[in-house]
């Protein structure tokens, strides 16, 4: 097949990562494009372009009238599936009117009317997101499970890194990771930890985002946030337990990323974690509740399991990947008439 995945975003986060890696499991079998903004091809250590499997093919539109230049890139194309990511890429799908192209978009946070009703199918990253889809647009809805790829820390990372910020290896660090956004709870992770007074423990929140210098501003000089990772792997490795303290966590690929690396989670009662709680360590916690979270960091810190092994052979990406070829091909059989 002929796919083309729309990526028309700046920054690199978890749905850029699902769109990549997607592209690239399927550029072993398939003819694959990605589109993206010239925003993500930037030199900066965020940006999208340079982690783009060298299988996959790279055309770039501009950062102004994208949604019309991407739709010239996709009839010069003309794919048999153009793939959408988050809602630059939705609109670049409306209206285009390229014979036998099924225009599919996945769920990365919720169903909006104005993005996603145009289409010829959805795929949902969880369960939850499925009752605000109507029909008959439901009936060409698929869901398919976030996945996760194992990613090795570099040599010494743990070491390397506490070194650099002064934490010895007896301290227990607890950990966030991520876009520093009001609706990841950052500031009620910081009032957590205070609230907890972990004996020999430090706070590390990793990445970047609109919220930074707010969460700055709140936290004590003993928070470390070193801003965007290159490697979030890297700090995972350096991290004794993993934090997620989300407003709103549509699934939650970051959980993922911290039961690859065997962390002690303590997670927010989400959509996403909701949807992960039996793959859980512990029941997650009520959202906004600093209490709650603190008697949690209080629990993990007093268990002293720095490393856990939970089942991930339901999150690899083989058997999404066939799901969604499946339902690719399902829905250019329902456009062709078959």
């Amino acid at each position: 097949m002929r796919i083309v995945h729309l990526i028309l975003t700046s920054r690199f986060a978890g749905s850029e990562r699902h769109a990549l890696e997607l592209a690239a499991a399927q550029a072993a079998e398939h003819d694959v494009t990605v589109v993206l903004r010239r925003a993500g091809t930037a030199s900066r250590a965020d940006a999208i372009a340079h982690r783009v499997d060298p299988r996959v093919k790279v055309e770039v539109v501009g950062d102004l009238f994208t949604a019309w230049q991407a739709r010239r890139v996709l009839r010069r194309l003309r794919p048999e599936v153009a793939h959408a990511h988050l809602s630059g890429g939705c609109r670049a799908l409306h209206g285009l009117d390229v014979p036998g192209c099924l225009r599919v978009a996945t769920l990365h946070i919720h169903y909006k009317p104005s993005q996603h009703a145009p289409l010829d199918g959805l795929i949902a990253i969880a369960p939850w997101q499925l009752d605000a889809i109507p029909e008959p647009l439901r009936a060409h809805t698929v869901q398919v499970d976030n996945w996760t790829l194992p990613r090795h820390p570099s040599d010494g990372a743990r070491a390397r890194l506490r070194a650099e910020h002064g934490i010895d290896d007896g301290t227990f660090v607890v950990g966030a990771l991520g876009r520093v956004e009001p609706a990841k709870g950052l500031d009620v992770l910081v009032e957590a930890f205070e609230r907890a007074q972990l004996p020999d423990a430090r706070l590390v929140i990793v990445g970047q985002g609109k919220a930074w210098k707010a969460v700055r501003g709140q936290a004590g000089p003993e928070v470390l946030m070193p801003g965007f990772a290159e490697h979030p792997q890297d700090w995972l490795a350096a991290f004794d337990g993993f934090v997620s303290a989300a407003r709103r966590e549509p699934f939650g690929l970051v959980l993922l990323e911290a039961m690859q690396a065997g962390l002690p989670i303590v997670a927010t009662a989400s959509e996403g974690a909701r949807h992960l709680a039996s793959q859980l360590p512990e029941s997650p916690v009520p959202i906004d509740d600093a209490g709650a979270m603190a008697k949690a960091l209080q629990r993990m810190h007093a268990a002293g399991q720095r490393r856990l092994s939970y089942p991930m052979d339901a999150f690899r990406i083989e058997s999404k990947l066939a799901q969604v070829e499946a339902f690719y091909r399902e829905g250019l059989a329902r456009l062709r008439g078959a």
